[in-house]
Formats: structure tokens, C-alpha cells, sequence
């Protein structure tokens, strides 16, 4: 399996040269602050096998083990590497996060109370015209979830 992704606007992007490890999302303060989310969602991959194909992620260290990578330019979280057990990748950070299920859950007490509860609220589908309406209206300045040659496009 080829795994590729990037960062939102193009600037960072990589390739995953070898199996991927274990996927789980973290619930502590740490990875919530990391990804601007209720939790990190990570998947391991080899050290050695993680190809920069265009920019390099920024590092910082925001524990005594942990650096985490992120595009300098548009702020995608990318990375998590702790020290002596190599590199996870954000699942958002995938071209095809899809792919890749996690598997655990790793408890915190910083794990937002009402987690559990997120699958039982109303989903208002994307065919619902409220829904379509605003769907319709935006217009895409990310990259594309796939490599390109060279980004952003002639004139963009």
C-alpha cells in the first residue's frame, strides 16, 4: 500500500515507505492542543521509511519526549515523534485517512466528558438544501489530497 498525504496548502508534503504501525487516537491535553481537536488521531510508521517529497515539517517540543511536526506555513498538525520509538502521522494529514482505522483509544483524564456521546447527535446530510446550499458555495484553496508536481498551480 502506497501511503501519501500533506499538509493543507501544499507546502509539506511526504510519502510512507514500508508498513504503517498501530492507528489510535489519544485523548490527552497534549494532542488536543497539538491538533486543535478533542483528540489526536495518529497511525505509526517507520522512521526510516518517511519521505519528505516537498518541504519539511517544523518541530516542536512540547514534552521532555514528544516533538510534533507541523507546516510552518498553514499550521497542519503532521507528526508525532517520541523519543527512541520513531514517528506517527496525523490521520487528517492522509491523502486517504480512510484507509487507515485506528484501532485503540488511548485514555486520559483530560478525555472531553461528552466523547461518547458524539455519534448520537443528528447528522444533517449533505443532500439537505440548508446543506447543499452552503456545500455549493465553496470554492477549494487546499491542495488536493494527492502528490503534484508543482504546487500552488501556475498563477495561484
Amino acid at each position: 500500500m502506497s501511503v501519501t498525504g500533506g499538509c493543507q496548502c501544499g507546502a509539506v508534503r511526504f510519502r510512507i515507505e514500508g508498513e504503517l504501525g498501530e492507528a489510535s487516537i489519544c485523548h490527552c491535553r497534549m494532542c488536543q492542543k497539538a491538533t486543535g481537536g478533542l483528540f489526536g488521531p495518529y497511525v505509526g510508521a517507520p522512521k526510516d521509511g518517511v519521505v519528505w517529497t516537498r518541504g519539511q515539517p517544523k518541530l516542536f517540543q512540547s514534552s521532555n519526549k514528544v516533538q510534533r511536526g507541523f507546516c510552518a506555513d498553514c499550521g497542519t498538525p503532521l507528526t508525532y515523534q517520541y523519543e527512541g520509538h520513531g514517528i506517527a502521522l496525523t490521520l487528517g494529514a492522509l491523502d486517504r485517512p480512510e484507509d487507515v482505522r485506528p484501532t485503540e483509544q488511548l485514555a486520559s483524564p483530560e478525555k472531553t466528558p461528552y466523547f461518547d456521546d458524539l455519534a448520537k447527535l443528528p447528522v444533517h446530510p449533505v443532500d439537505e438544501p440548508r446543506a447543499a446550499a452552503h456545500l455549493a458555495g465553496i470554492v477549494s484553496y487546499q491542495h488536493p489530497d494527492h502528490d503534484t508536481e508543482v504546487w500552488p498551480p501556475c498563477g495561484g
